[in-house]
C-alpha cells in the first residue's frame, strides 16, 4: 500500500472521474465528487504544489467502495 505517496490532487480526481464519480463543484480548495447510488460525498483538497496524504487518501477510496489496488490502476 506504499503506493499512495507523493500523487498528485489533480490525478486523484480524474482517478475518481474514470471511477464513475462527477464533480459537484468546489468548496473552498477541495474538489466534492458524488456518484449516484452511493451515499458518500469524496472531498479532495486541491492545494498547489502538494501532494494528498496518505491516510486521506485511502479514506476516500475506501468511501469510494474501491481498494488500494483498483485505485492505483484508474490513477
Amino acid at each position: 500500500m506504499s503506493g499512495l505517496h507523493n500523487l498528485k490532487a489533480q490525478r486523484v480526481v480524474k482517478a475518481f472521474e474514470k471511477a464513475g464519480w462527477t464533480s459537484k463543484g468546489q468548496r473552498g480548495s477541495h474538489v466534492q465528487l458524488s456518484k449516484e447510488g452511493n451515499p458518500n460525498i469524496i472531498s479532495i483538497p486541491v492545494h498547489k504544489g502538494k501532494s494528498i496524504k496518505g491516510g486521506l487518501l485511502r479514506d476516500q477510496i475506501k468511501k469510494a467502495g474501491l481498494t488500494v489496488e483498483e485505485f492505483l490502476r484508474l490513477y
